[in-house]
């Protein structure tokens, strides 16, 4: 089983060169005081590397990306459809396209990753608008 996942057999050929990226050198988008994005932007993929200062709130807003948030550090509220729950380190949310959600802290900070398939547009389109074609193009 494992001869499987970790195979070393090629069966197509590489789209793009690997690349490694510093996501603390990322500039920041805040599109909310508080709340600083730092996205990564893959072929298909984007992962948002995503920090809340204390009393910052993420709307609840829908989208047609799915997503899954996980949180690394410090903790924050979480609404997914109408169910509001407190997310700590290491906790998972999947958020299929179109399902209502929002975050917001109290009186801590929140570090968190975003997965989003396909990568989020907004996003996508504020990189575009900010930054030199190299730093979107995930080529």
């Amino acid at each position: 089983m494992s001869r499987s996942h970790f195979s070393s057999e090629s069966g197509g050929v590489p789209t793009a060169p690997g690349r490694y990226v510093d996501a603390r050198a990322i500039e920041p988008v805040e599109f909310v005081p508080g709340l600083a994005f730092r996205p990564v932007l893959g072929e298909q993929m984007m992962t948002n590397f995503v920090h809340f200062e204390p009393n910052t709130e993420a709307p609840v807003h829908q989208h047609e990306e799915e997503q899954i948030v996980i949180v690394l550090d410090g903790e924050f509220e979480f609404e997914l459809d109408g169910e509001v729950r407190v997310m700590r380190a290491g906790d998972v949310a999947v958020i299929p396209p179109w399902v209502p959600h929002g975050a917001r802290t109290r009186d801590t900070r929140c570090d968190e990753i975003d997965v989003f398939n396909p990568p989020r547009k907004t996003l996508v389109e504020h990189l575009r608008r900010q930054a030199p074609a190299e730093a979107t193009d995930p080529a």
